[in-house]
């Protein structure tokens, strides 16, 4: 009795149907924008402790710095491989929540309104962006 070797799950057919129908909702100019601005979210998220003046939180300093480099790679990761990044759209949510309470959980006493103000519109910026990735996927399903 000889046995055939059985073809890894990359090669089934419904997978490859299903990365290039995501592919093909990347390339809209909606989701081209939607990864555009989450990477500038990103970058600007990374750079704020210096932007608006963390003096002396280290903490919320070096918070905003990984979870900034953290969304800007996802965002690159979406834009550049989209079919096999897809399913880590839900992290653009909550690193968008996470930066909205950082202030008081990392920061605590030492938060100040400008370092409030600055991740709690960043972090909402990346939790609507966030969903608007996870919807783009979704939409195109649906045509």
């Amino acid at each position: 009795m000889t046995t055939h070797p059985a073809g890894g799950i990359e090669q089934h057919p419904d997978i490859i149907e299903m990365r290039a129908r995501y592919e093909a909702a990347a390339e809209t100019p909606v989701a081209q924008g939607v990864n555009g601005l989450i990477a500038l979210t990103g970058l600007y998220l990374a750079a704020s402790p210096w932007i608006v003046g963390f003096g002396g939180r280290t903490n919320l300093t070096v918070n905003n710095l990984i979870m900034g480099v953290a969304l800007t790679l996802l965002a690159a990761g979406f834009a550049s491989a989209y079919g096999r990044t897809h399913t880590m759209s839900w992290v653009t949510p909550v690193i968008g929540i996470w930066t909205i309470i950082a202030p008081w959980a990392v920061a605590g006493d030492m938060a100040t309104t400008s370092t409030i103000w600055s991740n709690v519109v960043t972090g909402a910026i990346a939790l609507v962006l966030g969903v608007a990735a996870m919807g783009v996927t979704m939409m195109r399903g649906r045509v």
